[in-house]
């Protein structure tokens, strides 16, 4: 009677056992589940930016959401068939709260490079980038050099790969990092830096919009890192969210409707003078 008693009690023990560990794994699976479905469930994609990066991303008259990166957010959620949701921040930020799961993409202009691949999945990218140096307009043809630079201030956006450009390429001058590339573009023309290093198009609106007041250096970045492609993130794992994502940007390439919207973007940013 009591072996009889144990092997129940053992059976018991037993069922509790395995029915906690396929809970555990219920759980783990869950946690570890494709984004896309939970996107779909919700109805909503959650979409991080920093909204002050013209013609990618930024704010118009109106105060809407605009910029070519938008515009590919907007088609994403539309072939998702759910609602787009965005979430301005800093940028950053935007890397952990994809981590976290607080947004669902990270869509911002983001450079694919080896260092940020590790710790989120990047979709194709849709552009190729290089960057610019942005100086005062009298000063265009004496920054062409690292030397020439040397001990001079040079804006960047915190957490972007520009910085990383400065440290690695101008390491004899002072980086000086700000969230917003507007404010650093009037830091230039208050003579408080040097000048400042931005995507190509960045730059280009910067420029337009100054009254003359700034120019494009003749400086050539040769750092590799200079000229990387631009991507969508998300957290590590979502292999059918970004199969979904890349599904996109490769219909957008192909039809032209991505280069239709950086072309309005530039325009728009233009006419609202936003470096000013």
């Amino acid at each position: 009677m009591k072996l009889t008693k144990l092997n129940k009690i053992f059976t018991v023990l037993t069922a509790a056992a395995t029915l906690t560990l396929l809970g555990a794994c219920g759980a783990n699976a869950s946690k570890s589940t494709d984004g896309l479905a939970k996107i779909k469930a919700a109805g909503v994609l959650k979409v991080g930016t920093e909204a002050q990066y013209a013609p990618y991303e930024f704010k118009d008259a109106n105060a809407k959401f605009v910029g070519a990166d938008i515009a590919l957010a907007e088609q994403i959620a539309k072939d998702l068939g759910v609602k787009l949701e965005i979430v301005d921040m800093k940028f950053e930020g935007i890397i952990p709260s994809v981590q976290s799961g607080k947004v669902d993409l990270g869509i911002a202009a983001f450079s694919n490079t080896p260092e940020r691949a590790g710790v989120v999945d990047f979709s194709t990218n849709y552009e190729a980038s290089v960057q610019k140096l942005v100086v005062p307009a009298d000063k265009a043809t004496e920054y062409e050099t690292p030397k020439s630079l040397a001990g001079l201030k040079v804006g960047a956006q915190k957490g972007s790969i520009q910085s990383g450009l400065v440290k690695e390429e101008l390491k004899d001058s002072i980086l000086f990092e700000l969230d917003k590339y507007p404010t650093l573009a009037l830091e230039i023309q208050n003579g408080n830096i040097a000048g400042l290093v931005a995507d190509e198009a960045v730059a280009n609106s910067l420029v337009a919009t100054s009254n003359g007041k700034l120019a494009l250096a003749d400086y050539k970045f040769t750092s590799e890192a200079a000229n990387v492609g631009k991507a969508a993130l998300m957290a590590k794992g979502n292999t059918a969210l970004k199969a979904a994502v890349d599904k996109t940007i490769e219909k957008m390439i192909a039809d032209g409707s991505w280069q239709k919207a950086y072309d309005e973007a530039v325009a728009l940013a233009e006419s609202l003078g936003l470096s000013e």
